[in-house]
């Protein structure tokens, strides 16, 4: 025996000490990766195959390097990115418009002629009025846009008559009459569309609110101003007849008013604009109407009869000039249109009339709310001793519109007049 068969090796010596299995022919498997988490005691791993184990695990399942972001942090950047660029954008872009100074139209007319801007600059019942812009003249104008859906619901014809009707008022031509540029229907939406000239200073009743003291002088010269523009509206052929006059319905220049003919040197005017047309009702020979339509504290009363002629635009104008004498709307002790109507089918005037302590004022008002048949017209009215010397260059002293009004709960006592006759007034 040689030395080395009489020394057994030290794989022998393990072998026979149970550490180190004998090797087999049979190939051995590969060793499987056990799932660490699920591990039990029933299958014990060996030292080799827990250590070979791990190190397939930590091959398999790097942990993030702190360099890069785990996947949700990564995801959750993502998404902040793709929300936030674009609102990012839209702010830039509204800021580069706003120091360039320019504005998208919301839309056209189909001749491009008009845009129209997302401003509004009023809101009615029926009618929306927008800011728009003029790019032929390169002036701004007033975009009115009127519902039109229900009344056709009502009256299919109504549509095309109101169409008629205000493709004539484009024809109107006055100074005291807003001008109409361009008049559409748009039957996809339901929509009349027409463009017309815009006043800087807005309507009388914002203008009123905003300034209190106004002399009455210049109250007259508004009143003679409106008068003109509704003389123009009745001896139009056809008659026209407006039926919502009232102090959101008239408009006025207030910072470059007209030049006062005849006068030396010649004086400024604010000028006052009869507006909202659209309303309006063209009449024949009889000049007679039927449709009911109007502002509750501005209609006569025989607007509620459905018969009616251009004297109720008369009494109309006496409810705007009480108006801008007392900045009150008719009637604004009512709490309801209930109560309004009641009012006035009654001959029940307003509180407002009862405080005021100029006779000549007063009076003047009453003869325009009278009884249809007493009520003078838009001519007569022109004539009228009440407007006498608001033209003349005097230096008399100022009047201040508020003196001639007596504070709320204290009215002035009156005369009887026309305007009592309404109480009589019947309506079949």
């Amino acid at each position: 025996m040689s030395p080395q068969s009489a020394y057994p090796s030290c794989r022998q010596r393990l072998v026979q000490a149970g550490t180190v299995r004998r090797a087999t022919t049979r190939p051995r498997a590969a060793p499987q990766v056990p799932n660490l988490l699920q591990a039990s005691s029933s299958s014990p791993l060996s030292p080799r195959d827990a250590i070979y184990s791990r190190a397939v695990a930590t091959v398999r399942s790097p942990s993030p390097s702190p360099s890069a972001p785990r996947p949700g942090r990564l995801a959750f950047a993502r998404r902040r990115r793709t929300i936030s660029i674009p609102k990012e954008q839209q702010i830039m872009a509204v800021e580069q418009q706003q120091q360039g100074g320019e504005e998208a139209f919301e839309e056209v007319d189909p001749t491009g002629r008009f845009g129209r801007y997302a401003d509004v600059l009023g809101l009615g019942s029926v009618k929306k009025v927008y800011r728009g812009f003029d790019q032929e003249e390169g002036i701004e104008v007033a975009w009115n846009r009127v519902r039109l859906r229900a009344l056709a619901d009502r009256d299919p014809g109504m549509v095309d008559r109101l169409h008629a009707e205000v493709r004539l008022l484009r024809s109107l031509h006055h100074r005291h009459i807003i001008g109409f540029h361009k008049v559409w229907l748009d039957r996809d939406a339901g929509v009349l569309n027409f463009i017309t000239e815009v006043c800087t200073s807005g309507s009388l009743r914002e203008y009123r609110q905003r300034h209190r003291h106004v002399s009455v002088k210049a109250l007259k010269k508004w009143a003679r101003q409106i008068l003109e523009g509704l003389n123009h509206l009745h001896n139009h052929d056809p008659c026209i007849i407006h039926r919502d006059l009232n102090c959101s319905n008239v408009f006025i220049n207030g910072n470059n008013g007209q030049q006062t003919a005849g006068l030396t040197p010649p004086r400024h005017v604010s000028q006052v604009k009869i507006g909202d047309l659209g309303l309006a009702a063209i009449v024949d020979k009889t000049h007679v109407a039927h449709t009911i339509l109007g502002t509750p504290e501005f209609m006569a009363p025989e607007l509620y009869t459905e018969t009616y002629t251009e004297s109720v635009d008369i009494y109309s104008y006496g409810m705007c000039v009480l108006e801008m004498v007392t900045r009150e709307v008719p009637y604004a002790e009512c709490g309801s249109v209930v109560q309004i109507f009641h009012n006035v089918t009654r001959g029940v005037p307003p509180a407002a009339l009862k405080r005021l302590k100029d006779p000549e004022l007063r009076g003047f008002i009453e003869r325009c709310i009278g009884q249809p048949r007493n009520r003078p017209s838009a001519a007569e009215l022109l004539q009228d001793p009440f407007f006498s010397g608001i033209g003349e260059d005097d230096d008399d002293a100022i009047t201040d519109a508020a003196s001639v009004v007596a504070a709320a709960g204290s009215p002035v006592p009156r005369p009887r007049s026309y305007v009592d006759d309404l109480a009589g007034l019947r309506l079949d």
